[in-house]
């Protein structure tokens, strides 16, 4: 293959959904960087692992400048450089906030760190430009005309052709919307938010009117609720785990809550089982069946853990109403949804 020549991408049936209300289409299942790449997962292995996703219709890569201090985002960009993808077949996205230094202005959503940050992103992956930036947090010590100026500003100079929120209320996302239609600015398009079976509220509660007056999507990150709904805890904690070997995890599933939530996925793996599937693939495939979920964002140290995960594309044509109730069944999760003070019911074939 000649030196400029580039890798043909094919969605190879991926299934692709808008981002929220913009024209830009992301896969429904996409690659992050999160605790693997650029921390856990170095070198060749990041390579052979964004190559499969790349060559299973995979083409959206996240990552933030504080993944591994900035190098999650090198590796992602040396990778995407070495593979000579071409550009416009990938949607790359990255979150301001952190900043891999200490400093007062190294962080945080102020418009000096904001546009410093995004300079610095977009150096570390040797891009021009990134599909989607996100706002990590929200800074509660800047003034939100300030945020959403500077991502404007961000987006105006083509360092970006989007931006988002991560993490956010309900309310400050709101605002950020209010800011932008009296000043005629650019919105938050999606929120990249955690969801997965066992943290529910804020995804499908407290954004629920924002999926109705704005059409936010989300990129849902921790889908299998750091690996507890892949099954491998069911019978005790592997050694080489997450929870054995990282720190910040430490006592979680020997807690209460923990050993409930293995209860639980032990009867989900039944579930499971009767669809001939994994666990894991039922989880994400749990968490891509919300029409809200614009993508559903995978976190994997091995090339074989990628592929065990892009089987929940074939586990959600069995997601029926059926299926889905037994699931609910099994979680008693359920948020509950407003209370109406005792309004009689409106009729369901209008518009409430």
């Amino acid at each position: 293959m000649p030196d400029d020549a580039h890798p043909q991408y094919s969605d190879k049936g991926m299934p692709f959904r808008r981002l929220g209300p913009s024209g830009l289409r992301v896969p429904l299942l996409s690659l992050g960087g999160w605790l693997t790449i650029g921390g856990s997962v170095v070198g060749d292995p990041v390579k052979d692992i964004m190559r499969t996703a790349f060559e299973n219709g995979i083409n959206m890569f996240d990552t933030a400048e504080d993944y591994s201090k900035g190098k999650s985002e090198k590796e992602m960009g040396r990778v995407i450089k070495e593979l000579n993808l071409r550009r416009t077949d990938l949607v790359i996205s990255t979150k301001i906030f952190w900043g891999p230094r200490d400093g007062h202005n190294d962080n945080g959503l102020s418009r000096k760190h904001i546009i410093e940050g995004a300079q610095e992103c977009l150096d570390r992956l040797q891009l021009t430009y990134v599909d989607v930036i996100f706002a990590h947090r929200c800074d509660i010590t800047v003034p939100m005309e300030e945020i959403v100026r500077a991502f404007n500003y961000v987006i105006e100079k083509g360092w970006a052709f989007y931006w988002g929120t991560s993490e956010w209320t309900a309310q400050q996302i709101e605002e950020a919307h209010h800011v932008a239609t009296k000043l005629n600015l650019i919105a938050p398009v999606a929120e990249q938010c955690k969801h997965n079976m066992f943290h529910r509220e804020r995804p499908e509660k407290e954004y629920a009117p924002l999926y109705e007056k704005y059409r936010l999507g989300t990129t849902a990150f921790s889908p299998l609720e750091l690996g507890i709904l892949t099954g491998k805890y069911n019978d005790g904690i592997p050694p080489d785990s997450r929870f054995a070997t990282e720190g910040m995890f430490e006592g979680m599933v020997d807690r209460a809550e923990g050993q409930e939530k293995i209860r639980k996925v032990r009867e989900l793996t039944k579930i499971a089982d009767g669809l001939g599937a994994t666990p894991t693939a039922l989880a994400l495939a749990w968490v891509a069946k919300n029409p809200n979920t614009s993508t559903v964002i995978l976190g994997v140290s091995s090339v074989k853990q990628l592929l065990e995960n892009i089987k929940a594309l074939e586990v959600l044509p069995k997601m029926t109403d059926t299926v889905m109730h037994q699931i609910e069944d099994i979680l008693n999760n359920k948020p509950a949804i407003e209370p109406n003070h005792g309004r009689p019911l409106l009729d369901k074939f209008g518009r409430l």
